[in-house]
């Protein structure tokens, strides 16, 4: 039987490669370029909202060339910067801080506001940004070509990340939104670093009175220029009347005000917009009081003196744990404290005599 015989295969024309490297790598480099500070300018001044999100990224960047471009960005749109009202929002988990957000910005935004929201949670870095859940409920604001949403990035730190969130302000208002509401999604020192950079300080709480106000802390309520009851609507409108008048009555027990402003306590219902306009009302109350008597910018400049040295501290910190002798000092000293040998503070002093030399 006769072998058979393989059959021939004619090669074709040699085919290109299907993937042209050189073409995907150019695509990926234009891909990556930055605007130059011209266009990332123009663009923030012409209310452009994918420059403006590019510039925020790039102020959150952690790249020191990103970092360098960005505060050169912040310089540039300093002389546009100052003319907004920023508001901070804090409350109590479950109090209904985005569906109030939502409520209020889209009251501010038929009054003709240019309106953004802006969120600092340090908490971020730990639940893998969970506040994006919470800017997904705020889907009619979100679409609103009026309006801009930006959830804080995740940050080694409070104060990074709170630092960010002030640089977006100044970007945010060279983009000419007039209204800027930082929410506070963490609990604790975040009301304290918004507080550092708002005009004005809500605080929202739940019906329930006087027994709610135990669980929060002393500084936060001190803090308030207005203490908000959400829900007010259906069975809770006489729970919700009876809370403020506690918070009312609890707000005479706290020492006045250095700017003189006696704090407010009303209610609303986020889902019906009642109190709503009230409370914007007494916002724009306040403003006129403040600037009436000079205090607004008085606390605009030592908010200004706050961060510089918050941002000398943050860039020193991070100076300091750069220097490769220090590094390699603190694993020593480290060992030392442990085992009781050291205290702390010697170590720590001789860690800064260190970093001094």
């Amino acid at each position: 039987m006769d072998k058979p015989t393989k059959p021939k295969i004619k090669e074709g024309v040699p085919q290109p490669n299907s993937i042209n490297e050189t073409a995907i790598q150019k695509l990926m480099k234009k891909k990556r370029a930055l605007p130059s500070l011209e266009q990332f300018l123009t663009g923030i001044q012409q209310g452009d909202r994918a420059v403006l999100s590019k510039a925020i990224t790039l102020i959150e960047s952690k790249r020191p060339d990103h970092q360098l471009l960005g505060e050169k960005l912040v310089d540039l749109c300093l002389p546009q910067t100052g003319n907004s009202i920023r508001i901070g929002i804090t409350g109590t988990p479950g109090v209904g801080k985005s569906t109030f957000i939502e409520a209020f910005g889209k009251l501010l935004l038929e009054a003709g506001k240019k309106v953004a929201v802006l969120a600092v949670d340090p908490s971020s870095q730990v639940s893998g940004g969970s506040i994006l859940g919470d800017k997904t409920r705020m889907e009619e604001l979100s679409s609103d070509s009026r309006a801009f949403i930006r959830p804080s990035a995740a940050g080694d730190s409070l104060g990074g990340v709170a630092r960010k969130t002030r640089e977006t302000i100044m970007l945010l208002e060279a983009a000419g939104y007039d209204t800027i509401l930082v929410e506070t999604v963490g609990v604790g020192q975040s009301e304290t670093a918004v507080h550092s950079m708002v005009d004005f300080f809500l605080l929202l709480l739940l019906p329930g009175g006087g027994d709610e106000l135990q669980g929060i802390k002393r500084g936060i309520v001190e803090m308030a220029d207005l203490i908000v009851v959400n829900k007010a609507d259906g069975a809770n409108v006489d729970l919700a009347n009876r809370s403020r008048q506690a918070y009312k009555n609890a707000l005479h027990l706290f020492p006045p005000k250095e700017n003189s402003w006696i704090p407010k306590a009303r209610t609303c219902s986020a889902i019906s917009g009642e109190g709503l306009a009230e409370i914007w009302t007494t916002i724009t109350g306040y403003q006129e009081q403040m600037k009436e008597t000079e205090t607004w910018e008085l606390n605009r400049q030592e908010q200004s003196k706050y961060w510089l040295h918050q941002t000398i501290k943050e860039s020193l910190g991070r100076l300091f744990y750069q220097q490769e002798n220090i590094k390699q000092q603190i694993r020593l000293l480290e060992k030392e404290v442990v085992a009781g040998r050291y205290s702390s503070f010697k170590a720590a002093r001789e860690l800064i005599a260190l970093f001094g030399k």
